[in-house]
């Protein structure tokens, strides 16, 4: 059983959330804007192992889809003048300024290039990423892998702290309390969170564990890892794209697993990994951008901003995540199972979540679950919901324009 609304011409979304709902153990919440309306607001499932059904206004914590949001929250700045896309870190954090990067700016860690993506290298346990000192002062000592902008290389958690402090710098405030300051607040969102504050975690749907991330059981066996070592020798030699010690390093801190599931991971602020976000929130963020800025009176960010936020950088194949991934600054390329929307960028995240935006067409698409498959940046899911938006959208241009059907939001199908 699915609940909340579905505009009478996007019920093709209702119609595969449904789908999926009914194929997992898990729930889920699905968003979706078209020209500043919210035409999409489902949700549905399991909230936790009781049985709890997943209510309207839950909260998932939704991994790499996090980078989205901080990746925003930059271009907020750069919006107003105070960052420079094409200066070098350093003019912002002093201390960044050596060890071979005094030359890396911005743009190489919007697009991570900036070759800082091994973790493993700079923390000896995960719990070292609940503190954001530690953190940064582990990236700032650091060594790229490369020449910072000759590659790119998936900076799957340290993008977070590396534009985050950039952030923290400027604006003089923690990321997370930049974010409901200057994103949730203006755009009254009550579902998009860095961490978790302790008066809202009633609502978290928590995560079901995911195969080898449980809880005791590390991420990579002892065996494994000598395998995937190995492994990563010979890909070397033979100059293979696929790398699986370069794989390792930069998405397995030692001691992943055991760190997901407590009460730690939502008291930090890890900024490309724990988001705690409700569809609806996430969707009406990206929702500002599909609109070049302005939602609702509200205006967060300029056109040109918005124009530069979707310029393709890089159409490189990526040294962690082997495949193209059309790096724009701090979002990659949108797919669904039709194909690529090459005007669309946002992010995905392991486990299913992500959030995208389209702005030639004002559109805009979210979606959260907790209960996950697939690839650091997500599964099958949020590939069919994006081909049902589409195939929406193309019924629509075959038709009237939906904001003068009758009827208005309805039902989605089966409630």
């Amino acid at each position: 059983m699915i609940d909340g609304y579905v505009h009478p011409a996007f019920t093709p979304v209702a119609t595969a959330f449904r789908h999926q709902i009914s194929r997992t153990t898990g729930g889920a919440a699905v968003a979706a804007y078209h020209r500043g309306e919210l035409v999409v607001d489902l949700w549905g499932g399991r909230r936790d192992d009781t049985g709890a059904a997943w209510e309207r206004d839950s909260l998932a914590m939704c991994f790499s889809t996090t980078k989205g949001l901080t990746s925003t929250a930059l271009h907020l700045l750069a919006d107003r003048g105070l960052v420079r896309y094409d200066a070098p870190v350093a003019e912002y954090w002093p201390e960044f300024a050596v060890a071979g990067k005094a030359s890396v700016t911005v743009a190489h860690l919007l697009t991570h290039s900036a070759g800082l993506h091994r973790i493993r290298s700079i923390i000896d346990r995960a719990e070292r990423m609940f503190d954001w000192d530690h953190m940064v002062d582990a990236l700032a000592r650091a060594t790229p892998a490369y020449e910072p902008g000759t590659q790119n290389g998936y900076h799957a958690f340290t993008y977070g702290w590396l534009v985050g402090e950039v952030v923290r710098r400027v604006s003089g405030q923690p990321l997370e309390r930049f974010v409901q300051s200057e994103i949730a607040g203006p755009l009254d969102l009550d579902g998009l969170y860095l961490g978790c504050p302790p008066d809202q975690r009633h609502r978290v749907a928590p995560l079901e564990p995911m195969g080898h991330l449980t809880p005791g059981r590390g991420p990579l066996s002892s065996v494994g890892r000598r395998v995937g070592v190995q492994l990563g020798k010979a890909a070397s030699l033979v100059h293979s794209p696929v790398n699986p010690r370069r794989m390792i390093n930069a998405l397995a801190p030692r001691g992943l697993e055991d760190i997901l599931y407590g009460a730690g991971i939502m008291d930090a602020a890890i900024p490309a990994a724990n988001g705690f976000f409700t569809a609806r929130s996430l969707a009406r963020m990206y929702a500002v951008i599909a609109g070049g800025g302005t939602l609702e009176g509200t205006t967060l960010l300029s056109p040109a901003t918005v124009a530069e936020m979707g310029v393709i950088r890089s159409y490189r194949r990526d040294l962690v995540l082997v495949m193209p991934m059309r790096w724009r600054y701090g979002y990659h390329l949108v797919s669904t199972t039709r194909g690529r929307i090459d005007e669309a960028f946002g992010h995905f995240g392991f486990g299913g979540s992500g959030g995208w935006a389209d702005p030639s067409r004002e559109l805009a698409l979210a979606m959260v679950c907790n209960r996950g498959t697939g690839s650091p940046i997500g599964d099958m899911r949020l590939l069919r919901l994006g081909s049902a938006l589409m195939a929406s959208l193309r019924g629509l241009r075959r038709g009237d324009d939906h904001r003068d059907q009758p009827g208005g939001p309805r039902r989605p199908p089966g409630r």
